[in-house]
């Protein structure tokens, strides 16, 4: 069987996720993977056959998506061109992990796809929504990269098809410690901003990690790294807390380490706003943004805050029988989880 796994590259909990997805996928059959997008630190450690531009959500510096930034790397023609020089047509298998080349490409061909990805977990009927529904941005979670059959990954589990998240084998077999510090990731602000607001909290080590320096360097208390894998694995498996957008990847991690959580939303990013709603309903604490309104909410988080109880078992091998358990043979079996293309969910 030849598979064809795409991965969105914006951001690192797809490629972490795909370390551990692509192994189970080898025991399948022969696995082509394609990563689109460029904003992620970590490399995978396996070949990439086809490396694409993609469509790209280009981090800002004021709390959300850089709109203007993530317009002008937007060639559309270069988008299209992209979708019509993959030939989907020789792959028995293509799964999707929010990335728009692949599932664009196999619509073109009429092709069926699998999504596998949280962003398609929030578009659930049982996931907890926002209170304020982004309309556009609900919009673009839909039609980002559609598939025909969705298996997605949530903070809980929602059904047979929903997954809890899959934890990389790094922080899974870690060794786990609490020191006094606090790790720190918010790639959607700039570092002058985070210091400006963090140094108001003088009894807390704060390890901040950067997309925006290349430097290591220090502000009193405040440590502030460039993104590495070691040195961000060792900051949070050792941590009190964690203080990071509202992302899959880190929030998940942080609460399989049992470490304190809170979380701030990126703006223009609705399925953040969607981990957000179901993390509040687990206890997590939601800044709606950094600023000195939530100087006391944060004051609480760092003396009060407890652990959220979290449980999440080794799961991508069970996660990759069930797509082949549903999907191997010539006749697609219907499943209950439909796709954000061909049938919205009511």
């Amino acid at each position: 069987m030849r598979i064809l796994y795409g991965i969105q590259g914006t951001g690192n909990g797809h490629i972490t996720r795909a370390i551990e997805i692509i192994p189970q996928l080898h025991q399948q059959g022969i696995v082509d993977v394609l990563v689109s997008g460029y904003q992620s630190e970590i490399p995978l450690p396996f070949p990439v056959k086809y490396k694409m531009n993609g469509m790209s959500f280009i981090f800002g510096k004021q709390g959300g998506v850089d709109i203007w930034k993530t317009y002008q790397q937007l060639n559309s023609l270069k988008f299209l061109k992209e979708i019509n020089q993959l030939d989907v047509k020789k792959y028995d298998m293509i799964i999707s992990d929010f990335e728009p080349i692949t599932s664009w490409a196999a619509i073109k061909a009429k092709k069926p796809t699998i999504g596998l990805s949280n962003q398609v977990a929030t578009l659930h009927p049982l996931a907890p929504k926002p209170k304020h529904i982004d309309v556009i941005g609900k919009l673009v979670l839909q039609n980002y990269a559609p598939t025909t059959y969705n298996y997605g990954l949530h903070f809980k589990a929602l059904d047979n098809n929903v997954f809890t998240p899959i934890i990389r084998s790094q922080i899974r077999n870690a060794n786990v410690t609490t020191d006094n510090h606090y790790t720190v990731y918010l790639p959607a602000y700039d570092d002058d901003k985070i210091l400006k607001h963090l140094l108001k909290f003088k009894q807390v080590p704060w390890q901040v990690f950067s997309k925006h320096s290349k430097k290591k360097y220090r502000v009193k208390h405040i440590t502030v790294r460039p993104i590495e894998t070691e040195s961000f694995l060792k900051s949070v498996t050792s941590c009190t807390g964690v203080i990071c957008n509202a992302g899959f990847g880190t929030t998940s991690e942080a609460l399989f380490l049992q470490k304190k959580l809170m979380v701030v939303p990126m703006k223009t990013q609705y399925e953040q706003h969607c981990n957000a709603a179901m993390l509040k309903t687990m206890g997590v604490p939601i800044l709606k943004k950094l600023n000195a309104d939530y100087y006391d909410k944060i004051e609480d988080f760092l003396e009060n805050q407890s652990i959220v109880d979290a449980n999440y078992p080794d799961n991508a091998q069970q996660i990759v029988h069930r797509i082949f358990d549903n999907h191997a043979s010539n006749t697609i079996n219907e499943i209950q989880f439909e796709s954000t293309h061909y049938s919205l969910f009511q």
